[in-house]
C-alpha cells in the first residue's frame, strides 16, 4: 500500500554503521542528494569506526549524525543497546518520512527497531537474502529476517530474493527488484585512475597468479579458520607461481590464527584490510577469490573472477547457480583440491570466469530512488525491474 506524501520534499534518513553497508549505501546516498523531491539525511552508528571512515572518505559522504558507538571487543548486545538507544533519540528528533537501512548487520536491526518504535516506515536495501539456517551466518541471518518483518519497502537484489520475501509474507506491493548496489559502487570505483604501487604489495600483477583471500565471519573463528589457513599454506607450497594476498581482518581472533600459521610462508602476503578502492583493483588483477565475505561474493562476479566460498552455506546462491561460485566450507582438503583444480585446469577455470554477473547492472540505486518516489505517490510509474544479462 502506498503512503500519502507527508511533506514536500520527502524526508529520508539513511542509517549505516559498517564498511560493507557504507559501500552499498553510497550510490543511494548520492542519488538521494540529487533528487529534488527528497531531503536526505545520513546518520552512522560507526559500529566499525576505522573501516567505515575509509569508505566515507572515498565516496565523499559527510554524515549529519554520528553515534560513534564502537568499543574494543564489543559484544552484539553492547552494539545493539548503544545503536538502538542513540537511533531512537535521533529519529525522535528528526521524524523522517522514511528510514533506509542496508543488509544484515546489527546496526540494520537496531535501526529498523528504532524506526518501528517511532512509527516511521522502513526501507530495506538488499532485502530478501536467506540461508534458512538460523545460526548460519550468525547473527546476520536473523538480523535480515527480523528486519524484513519491520520493513515496509523491500529493495530486492535478485528474483530469488523477491521469492524469499513473498514466501515470508511481505506485502508484494512493497517489493521492488532493483539489483544490487554493490555493482553501482564497484563501477564508480573502476572509473577512477589507479596505480598498482598504492597496494603496497612487493610484486606486479604479471609476476604470478594472484589468489585474493579474506576470511572474517564469526562462524569461521577458531578451528575452521585454522583449517582454511592450513589449506592456503599447502597451496603456496604446491604452486610456485601463485601469489597469495591475504587481507587479514582487524579482529584479534582472526589475526592471531592467521599470523601463527601463515607468517613467513613464501609468496603469502599478510596485509591489513585494504581501502576499498585498493581492494577492488587487487581483485581486478586476481586469478581467483577465496572468501567468506558476502560482498566479495558479489564483487568478484562483476569482474569475472571465480569465487570459492569458505562457508557451509550462502545466502547468495545466484552465483553458485550461475556457475561462478562454489561453496566449500572450511574443510582443508576440499579447499585445497578445488583450488588446485582451477589452478591446473584452464577449461574448468574458464567455465567459471565467463559467467554473466547475476547481481547487478550499475542501475540499482536509480531504481531504488524511483521505487521510493512511486511508493510515496510522488511519481506514477514503478521502476523497471532488474534483469541480469
Amino acid at each position: 500500500m502506498q503512503f500519502e506524501k507527508s511533506r514536500n520534499p520527502l524526508k529520508v534518513v539513511s542509517i549505516f554503521g559498517t564498511r560493507p553497508e557504507a559501500i552499498k549505501m553510497a550510490p543511494i546516498v548520492h542519488e538521494l542528494a540529487q533528487c529534488a523531491g527528497i531531503r536526505s539525511r545520513i546518520v552512522v552508528t560507526a559500529q566499525h569506526r576505522e573501516m567505515l571512515d575509509q569508505v566515507l572518505d572515498l565516496f565523499e559522504i559527510t554524515p549529519d549524525g554520528d553515534l560513534n558507538i564502537m568499543t574494543e571487543r564489543q559484544t552484539l548486545a553492547q552494539i545493539t543497546n548503544r545503536a538502538l538507544s542513540g537511533l531512537v533519540e535521533y529519529l525522535g528528533e528528526e521524524q523522517p518520512d522514511l528510514v533506509l537501512v542496508q543488509g544484515d548487520t546489527t546496526t540494520v536491526l537496531a535501526a529498523g527497531l528504532a524506526a518501528y518504535y517511532q512509527k516511521i516506515p522502513v526501507g530495506h536495501v538488499e532485502a530478501g537474502l536467506r540461508t534458512e539456517t538460523k545460526y548460519a551466518p550468525f547473527p546476520e541471518e536473523m538480523n535480515r529476517r527480523l528486519t524484513s518483518v519491520l520493513a515496509d519497502l523491500h529493495f530486492a537484489p535478485t528474483r530469488r530474493a523477491v521469492q524469499n520475501l513473498q514466501s515470508s509474507g511481505a506485502d508484494p506491493r512493497g517489493i521492488f527488484l532493483t539489483g544490487n548496489t554493490i555493482t553501482d559502487a564497484l563501477m564508480s570505483i573502476l572509473r577512477l585512475p589507479f596505480r598498482w604501487e598504492r597496494t603496497g604489495l612487493p610484486f606486479s600483477p604479471g609476476d604470478g597468479r594472484v589468489l585474493l583471500v579474506e576470511v572474517h565471519r564469526r562462524e569461521n573463528l577458531g578451528p575452521p579458520l585454522r583449517r582454511i589457513c592450513e589449506a592456503v599454506k599447502r597451496l603456496a607450497d604446491s604452486f610456485r607461481d601463485i601469489l597469495v594476498v591475504f587481507s587479514v581482518h582487524r579482529n584479534p581472533a582472526v589475526r592471531e590464527v592467521v599470523f601463527s600459521i601463515l607468517s613467513g610462508v613464501p609468496r603469502v602476503y599478510l596485509c591489513d584490510p585494504f581501502d576499498y578502492e585498493v581492494l577492488i583493483n587487487i581483485m581486478k588483477e586476481s586469478f581467483l577469490v577465496l572468501t567468506d565475505s558476502g560482498g566479495m561474493q558479489e564483487e568478484a562476479p562483476s569482474l569475472g573472477k571465480p569465487v570459492l566460498v569458505l562457508r557451509e552455506t550462502t545466502e547468495r546462491p545466484e552465483g553458485v547457480d550461475a556457475g561462478i561460485a562454489r561453496v566449500l566450507g572450511s574443510d582443508a582438503d576440499k579447499i585445497y583440491q578445488e583450488t588446485a583444480r582451477l589452478l591446473s585446469c584452464s577449461s574448468s577455470y574458464e567455465a567459471m570466469a565467463r559467467v554473466a554477473n547475476p547481481y547487478g547492472d550499475g542501475k540499482a540505486a536509480k531504481r531504488t530512488i524511483s521505487a521510493i518516489l512511486y511508493y510515496f505517490g510522488i511519481t506514477r510509474e514503478p521502476p523497471e525491474p532488474f534483469e541480469p544479462g
